[in-house]
C-alpha cells in the first residue's frame, strides 16, 4: 500500500518550488532616488592659478516639489593630505531660464541654500561653483571633493543621500 504522506510532501514540495520561482520572487525595483545628486567638471586639469568650474545637479525624482535643501562639500582625504595645493572657492552661480544668477554660499557647511525656490517634480537645479588654484600651489597632484546632501519634500518626506564626488582636478605644473 502506498503511503499518502509521500505524495502530499511531494505535491507540497513541487508547489513551493514553483511559488517560489514565479510568485514570490521579489520583483527588481527600478524606482530611482527620491532626489539624486550628480557633479560635473568643466576640466580634468589646471595649472597653478587656473580656474575650473563645478557643476553640482539636484534632480527631484519623486511627485513632489522639494521645499528645502542642506548640502555639504569637503576636500577628500587626498586632497587634504598634498597641503601644498592650495585653492578656494571663488565664484557661485545658479542656472536659471533667462541665464546664471548669483548665488551665496560657496561653502564648506552649506549649499543648499543655492539651489534657489522650490524644485518642482522631474525638475533639476544646477549651481556652479569656481575653483580658484593658488598661482603659488603646488603642481602634480589632484584636488576632489565630496559632499552630503539632505531634501525636504511637500508631502513632507525627507532623503538623504552622499557621499557624493567630485570629478578631481588634476594640477599640472606649468
Amino acid at each position: 500500500m502506498r503511503s499518502p504522506l509521500k505524495s502530499r510532501l511531494g505535491l507540497a514540495t513541487v508547489l513551493a518550488f514553483v511559488l517560489a520561482l514565479f510568485g514570490l520572487a521579489p520583483a527588481a525595483s527600478a524606482d530611482p532616488a527620491p532626489a539624486a545628486l550628480t557633479f560635473s567638471s568643466s576640466s580634468a586639469t589646471t595649472t597653478p592659478g587656473g580656474t575650473v568650474n563645478l557643476s553640482m545637479t539636484i534632480t527631484n525624482n519623486k511627485t513632489y516639489d522639494i521645499w528645502f535643501v542642506y548640502q555639504t562639500i569637503s576636500p577628500t582625504w587626498l586632497t587634504t593630505q598634498r597641503p601644498d595645493l592650495k585653492y578656494s572657492f571663488t565664484g557661485c552661480s545658479l542656472a536659471t531660464p533667462t541665464g546664471a544668477a548669483s548665488c551665496s554660499g560657496v561653502g564648506p557647511s552649506d549649499l543648499g541654500g543655492n539651489y534657489g525656490a522650490t524644485i518642482p517634480p522631474g525638475q533639476s537645479r544646477t549651481v556652479t561653483l569656481t575653483l580658484q588654484v593658488a598661482a603659488d600651489s603646488g603642481c602634480n597632484g589632484n584636488i576632489g571633493f565630496y559632499s552630503y546632501y539632505y531634501a525636504e519634500f511637500s508631502d513632507s518626506s525627507s532623503t538623504s543621500g552622499g557621499p557624493a564626488f567630485t570629478p578631481e582636478t588634476r594640477v599640472l605644473c606649468a
